[in-house]
């Protein structure tokens, strides 16, 4: 019976978001992370060459992290659609490059009591986003409400969206009351897993 009690949780792969995001907004967001590599901790920075190493082809490169920056971009765009792990480190990245805003949407979605992970647990050990997203809490919704409370703050609508998926680890897939919110606890991970 207690199995029966258990929610089903279904995840889609992290490059599902790009079903989420437009054109120019992937690509101003993979432009940031790779122009700003010397900025990440060494794990990020590591995680996305690794990810780059196996995903990005770049024409008369051997190994694609040998690449300048600029050559690197239109390569990424592409395999970001295609490769889930490349997305999850280059949105661990993203996040990483905005600790303000990470902090303020965290607190935000707390107060909206979204089960969520720690605002420091590492998301790109998930198997994938989560399917089910709170009713009424649309974008739009979201946003209002952070600048209610960050009335100062010079942020772009997509940058709290996408700060609010990958904190919450949700895609606005399937929406439901707020009570039957799924629980955002991760699958077991091996800590030593890449």
């Amino acid at each position: 019976m207690e199995d029966q009690e258990k929610k089903e949780v279904s995840f889609l792969p992290f490059h599902a978001i790009n079903e989420f995001m437009v054109d120019d907004y992937r690509l101003e967001v993979i432009r940031l992370v790779l122009g700003s590599m010397d900025s990440l901790a060494d794990e990020t920075r590591a995680r996305i060459d690794r990810n780059t190493k196996q995903a990005v082809k770049i024409p008369g490169f051997r190994n694609s992290l040998k690449a300048p920056a600029p050559l690197k971009i239109k390569p990424t765009v592409e395999a970001f659609k295609k490769n889930p792990g490349l997305v999850a480190a280059i949105l661990a990245g993203w996040t990483e490059l905005h600790p303000e805003l990470r902090q303020q949407v965290y607190d935000l979605l707390v107060v909206r009591k979204w089960d969520i992970l720690p605002v420091d647990a590492d998301r790109t050990k998930l198997p994938g986003f989560i399917t089910k997203w709170p009713k009424g809490d649309d974008y739009d919704v979201l946003f209002q409400a952070y600048m209610d409370t960050h009335q100062e703050a010079l942020v772009e609508k997509n940058d709290v969206s996408l700060m609010v998926v990958w904190l919450s680890n949700r895609l606005p897939y399937q929406f439901i009351e707020t009570g039957e919110a799924v629980p955002a606890e991760a699958p077991e991970i091996d800590p030593e897993s890449p």
